[in-house]
């Protein structure tokens, strides 16, 4: 087990046993267990639930979290201080914070997803075959989803609300740093649902058991259905190496964006200053800005970078082509590799569209790319040749996010080619169900 991994109390352990656990943890995992099987009761009562009730479900949620801000908040302050005084980084910090309008904007979230068709029952697709069988194929939902995530108490809230919208049942393990924020926000979804006659297990934490209680929830195949990781490439990696539930994969974002030679000066400030400022610590922030050797607007845009506060790391071209009032750092090979939350971009100079792809394959954590571009060929063969979960052409990277897409909310950003790629919203929860109806029907 490496240093790193013995220093992050959120991560799993490496060299646990594939089987069971240390007789001291025993206990622990009589408990998820029975956190889990609990879970598995209420995802059947959540199935059953119409659009309705679940509504009304998450309406309840809304209104307790703005009953109920000043607990929040003060159980948030806590967790801040403690970061604080342990020396979490600004960017982490930003993440952790909760504030009043941070908590109105979950409330909307989950009127937003109240507003929302729901999922389970749509028909994918359906037909009468000639021996007169009807068949359709059906979303359902997933059942148990669990979810392991670092210090954002606004998952918390987000995740359970998709999971209850989309029939499932949902148990949590959101990091030590946001230990008092995420005790409260649960405790008050639970008290929402049961008190519109839902299950209060639908959602559980097991954030009491520590890294326990995430070695025993990855390894609970059978009683848990999915398992969504959601963080930073330590814990993702370490979750899917470790997990034998199902893993649908969040991945970091490394994200690219290619400045075009026709680009326009001001759409290139006015949206490099947003991907990259608006707010730092977030997956869909710009890391790295790609620009092309015959464009003018360079000065410009890392003039307004820099008077923002952001460091560019460049290279050697780009340094050269900077004036001599824009300051930077050398960027090496680290530099094209790193997600760095912060206001902090790497910058390269290349010659071609072809280039630009080539190093968005190279190093690219295949989360977000955007080009900006005045030529309608170029903006093309970018968003055919570039292989990410979004392509954005003249836009924010920012805009990869359930709430901006009008999936409500999101579960996390998946960078995996399976069912899920992109913000994970509500038909992301769900799977599907065969069903086939006959009239005495065999096979011969």
């Amino acid at each position: 087990m490496t240093e790193a991994l013995t220093s992050h109390p959120d991560l799993p352990v490496h060299d646990m046993p594939s089987e069971g656990l240390p007789p001291a943890a025993t206990d622990v995992e009589a408990d998820v267990h029975a956190i889990a099987d609990r879970s598995r009761t209420a995802s059947r009562r959540m199935a059953r639930a119409n659009r309705a009730w679940k509504d009304r479900g998450l309406r309840a949620i809304g209104a307790a979290l703005l009953e109920h801000k000043g607990r929040i908040l003060a159980a948030n302050a806590k967790d801040v201080e403690t970061g604080r005084t342990n020396g979490t980084s600004a960017a982490l910090l930003d993440r952790l914070t909760l504030t009043d309008a941070r908590v109105q904007a979950l409330a909307a979230a989950l009127e937003n997803l109240a507003n929302l068709p729901d999922p389970v029952g749509n028909v994918v697709r359906g037909q009468t075959l000639p021996n007169g069988l009807r068949l359709r194929q059906v979303n359902v939902p997933m059942g148990v989803v669990a979810a392991i995530y670092e210090a954002r108490p606004n998952v918390t809230v987000d995740i359970a609300g998709l999971a209850l919208k989309s029939g499932n049942a949902v148990i949590l393990r959101g990091g030590s740093a946001a230990a008092n924020t995420n005790e409260a926000l649960v405790g008050i979804l639970r008290e929402a649902l049961d008190s519109v006659g839902l299950p209060a297990d639908a959602v559980q934490s097991v954030d009491q058991y520590g890294r326990d209680g995430a070695n025993v929830l990855m390894r609970a195949r059978g009683r848990v259905d999915v398992l969504i990781p959601r963080g930073g490439r330590e814990l993702i990696q370490t979750v899917v190496t470790n997990s034998s539930v199902p893993v649908i994969e969040t991945g970091e974002g490394n994200v690219h964006i290619f400045l075009d030679a026709s680009a326009d000066e001001k759409m290139a400030v006015e949206i490099l200053l947003n991907a990259k400022t608006q707010r730092p610590s977030v997956c869909n922030t710009v890391e790295t800005l790609l620009v092309h050797c015959g464009s003018t607007v360079l000065p410009a845009v890392a003039a307004a970078l820099r008077a923002a506060g952001v460091t560019l790391h460049t290279d050697d071209r780009i340094r050269a082509a900077l004036p001599a009032a824009v300051d930077s750092v050398p960027a090496t090979e680290v530099d094209w590799a790193t997600e760095y939350m912060d206001l902090d971009l790497a910058v390269a100079m290349v010659d071609s569209l072809d280039e630009a792809v080539a190093h968005i394959r190279t190093w690219s954590t295949g989360h977000t790319e955007a080009i900006l571009t005045n030529d309608l060929a170029n903006a093309e063969r970018f968003i055919a040749e570039v292989d990410s979960a979004a392509v954005i052409v003249n836009a924010s990277t920012r805009f990869t996010d359930g709430g901006e897409l009008g999936l409500g909310a999101e579960v996390g950003i998946s960078t995996q080619k399976l069912h899920a790629r992109g913000p994970m919203g509500l038909t992301e929860l769900t799977t599907t169900k065969w069903i086939v109806q006959g009239e005495g029907q065999i096979r011969g």
